[in-house]
């Protein structure tokens, strides 16, 4: 189970860091707002990212089904992967890039407090 922990962690930070590597990538090239850049960063890897994760859930998934009747160790980590699989995606294109978003205005508020003091 820590494996299957391990591996979740390690392919939701992946997911994230081609989308925010898309977000530096675009971010010179584009006049828009940064949440306008974000969301186009988002639709250009949002293809590559669903393919891999419906690859990963499918092998995964196979897996699991093999194993379900035998009830060994292999159905307790495809289990812990089919779940992680959806979620790290979801986290990756749902929650990191708003949370960015925000902690982009938290700064830009931070420095104008700073400007006026």
């Amino acid at each position: 189970m820590i494996a299957a922990f391990l591996t979740i962690i390690g392919y939701s930070l992946n997911d994230t860091i081609v989308v925010f590597d898309r977000v530096r990538e675009n971010l010179p090239r584009r006049k828009e707002s940064f949440a306008d850049v974000i969301n186009l960063s988002i639709n250009q890897s949002l293809s590559r990212t669903i393919l891999t994760s419906v690859t990963t859930f499918f092998v995964v998934g196979v897996l699991f089904w093999a194993n379900r009747p035998l009830h060994n160790v292999l159905e307790g980590f495809s289990f812990a992967m089919l779940v992680g699989v959806v979620v790290g995606t979801y986290s990756s294109m749902f929650v990191a890039s708003p949370m960015l978003i925000f902690l982009d205005r938290w700064a830009r508020e931070k420095r104008v407090e700073i400007a006026k003091i």
